[in-house]
């Protein structure tokens, strides 16, 4: 480019040929002659748009990947050139937590399933003012959701009756669920429980959420993605609009820390070693 700029001065200023001055600065003739041909993007910013349009807290690599799962061959330079020439940058980022206080206690390796869960309250309110919390239970292993149950006053009976349907509709527990040392999950009933089914509660230190990673990474995209982005017009309207977004979570959104899969797909991949190793 510098060596076609020069050409063009020694033609401007001492008005010779363009042979001479490419000889002049060394350029291949073909090279001034050529001009580039711009690839037509406008179908792919189309439905870069449309995705970010549907999927309006994902960033650059997740809309990358849900086109490559539509087939476009486009690598992620040109997508990431292309999310930015169209505006569809994220303004809005979570603070990153202080360093020095991640992994301060030993975590076990995650190998299976079922192996270890978390658990957590998240709070918002109804389009008139009325709170609703919602319970949300995570396996670490896949990252899946495994519920959400959403109500206005929920106490230790009530994360009691959720365990012990999902031990009826999985067949399974965990051997360890990480909480924090809420009211709740610091109950009788859930102590009872725990003590029943053998299941271990892992309570993490007071103040410290790094201790409990998995379910406070999966609340900010549940608040992200789902809480900030619907108004709930009643409790089933919210029961409603949170268990699509979990089905959602589980089973289309890809997952960074997953290599890009959905937790469905590890669950489902497990499954196959287990039977395979059985």
């Amino acid at each position: 480019m510098q060596r076609r700029h020069a050409a063009q001065h020694l033609r401007d200023a001492y008005r010779i040929s363009t042979r001479r001055a490419c000889q002049v600065v060394s350029l291949q003739r073909s090279s001034w002659y050529y001009r580039p041909h711009g690839r037509d993007d406008t179908v792919l910013r189309h439905r870069l748009r449309e995705l970010a349009q549907i999927r309006v807290r994902y960033g650059c690599q997740r809309l990358f990947t849900l086109l490559r799962r539509e087939g476009w061959p486009d690598n992620h330079k040109r997508v990431h050139r292309l999310y930015y020439l169209e505006g569809l940058h994220l303004r809005s980022k979570r603070p990153k937590r202080s360093r020095a206080a991640a992994h301060r206690l030993e975590r076990i390796e995650l190998q299976r399933p079922h192996q270890s869960w978390s658990m957590d309250f998240v709070a918002d309110q109804l389009f008139d003012g009325r709170k609703i919390r919602a319970l949300a239970i995570v396996d670490n292993f896949s990252r899946q959701c495994l519920a959400i149950h959403v109500g206005q006053s929920l106490k230790g009976e009530d994360v009691v009756a959720v365990m012990s349907r999902l031990q009826q509709t999985l067949g399974v527990v965990p051997e360890r669920i990480q909480v924090d040392n809420g009211s709740e999950f610091i109950s009788k009933a859930l102590d009872k429980w725990a003590y029943e089914q053998q299941v271990t509660l892992d309570f993490s230190r007071p103040g410290k959420p790094t201790d409990n990673p998995y379910i406070e990474s999966f609340n900010g995209s549940f608040r992200d993605e789902c809480l900030n982005v619907h108004w709930f017009l009643s409790l089933p309207d919210a029961q409603e609009k949170i268990e699509q977004w979990r089905q959602e979570y589980n089973s289309f959104r890809p997952h960074s820390s997953l290599q890009n899969l959905t937790p469905d797909q590890v669950m489902a991949a497990a499954s196959t070693v287990e039977l395979q190793n059985a």
